[in-house]
């Protein structure tokens, strides 16, 4: 089983910036790619950020040239990094990972993590 914890979230002001971590562990044997979705209240799950291990990163529309994606190999970590942040940026925010244990391609999912931008 792999799982995948997320950290960083908050609160913070408009115009703020916040960095979210999250890493997979467990039964990894490689992995094909990451990203991050968010949910607001009352609002379907939408994508945010993806990266693939060979290379390609997606952006939802309202994120692009904001927010930025990264990984880090050597440790199954991917970041968020969320500047110019605006209340409608709050939600939670999930971790997603399509990653090959040793038996098989699976999709998992993190706990979430809370956003919020307020004055």
């Amino acid at each position: 089983q792999v799982q995948l914890v997320e950290s960083g979230g908050g609160s913070v002001q408009p115009g703020g910036s916040l960095r979210l971590s999250c890493a997979a562990s467990g039964d990894i044997f490689t992995i094909n790619q990451m990203a991050w979705y968010r949910q607001a209240p009352g609002s379907q799950r939408e994508l945010v950020a993806r990266i693939r291990w060979a290379g390609d990163i997606n952006y939802g529309d309202s994120v692009k040239g904001l927010f930025t994606i990264a990984r880090d190999n050597a440790k199954n970590t991917i970041y968020l990094q969320m500047n110019s942040l605006a209340p409608e940026d709050t939600a939670v925010y999930y971790c997603h990972g399509d990653i090959y244990t040793s038996e098989k391609l699976g999709s998992f999912w993190g706990q979430g993590i809370q956003v919020t931008v307020s004055s």
